[in-house]
């Protein structure tokens, strides 16, 4: 059974990866369609930053995020400037780090999706007068649900996961920024397996079945 302290844990990163998941999903659908749309030349260069996570050590970014945060960063300036406190080890930190973290596997999938897009379907609505946002929303998000279920899915799994930039950034307070993540490895610090095994394995059917629901999904949509 888990302990007051890993539920507190588990609650607190459910909570973190829906509310980034979600952020990811506003800022991301527009960047994505942005990106999928463009011709500009710089393309190249930003779709290379926003898949920059997927490479990089999550300690390299939470290290930077970390100086950037800090009192002494561009962030933790222009908040002192304002009278507002820095970001590092706090709940706010951690989400905009997230954030950054998943903002690849949120913004590829739904590009990918986007790139599928009927364009005779978009041209034909703007021939009936249908205005740019009705286009988007009764035939591109239709067409791209299923790369939204993808989005969704990788976004909130990969920060249920998240270890070195929340570590960096957030550091161990019970309650604040203690997520599962860092909970198992204090409890295998502690020599107490049978907790970090009941923490690891929550978490390793959580991510089975969300990723088992989006392979069905995507079968299902398939065949219609």
């Amino acid at each position: 059974m888990l302990d007051d302290a890993s539920i507190t844990a588990l609650l607190l990163t459910l909570k973190l990866a829906l509310l980034s998941t979600s952020i990811l999903l506003v800022l991301g659908t527009p960047f994505a369609w942005w990106l999928t749309r463009t011709q500009w030349r710089g393309k190249s260069v930003l779709e290379a930053l926003v898949a920059l996570p997927i490479v990089l050590p999550p300690t390299v970014l939470g290290f930077y995020l970390l100086v950037a945060f800090g009192p002494d960063g561009p962030v933790g300036i222009l908040l002192s400037t304002f009278g507002m406190k820095t970001l590092n080890f706090t709940f706010t930190g951690l989400v905009i780090g997230s954030v950054i973290y998943s903002l690849p596997f949120v913004v590829q999938p739904l590009q990918h999706a986007f790139s599928q897009t009927d364009n005779r379907q978009l041209d034909a609505a703007a021939t009936l007068g249908a205005s740019p946002w009705d286009r988007f929303f009764t035939i591109v998000i239709p067409q791209a649900k299923v790369g939204y279920l993808t989005a969704c899915v990788l976004g909130f799994a990969h920060t249920l996961g998240e270890f070195g930039v929340v570590l960096m950034i957030g550091g161990n307070i019970p309650n604040e920024t203690r997520v599962v993540s860092i909970a198992i490895y204090d409890h295998v610090e502690s020599m107490e397996y049978s907790q970090a095994h009941t923490l690891a394995a929550t978490l390793l059917c959580v991510s089975f079945v969300m990723l088992l629901i989006t392979y069905v999904s995507k079968q299902y949509w398939g065949r219609k």
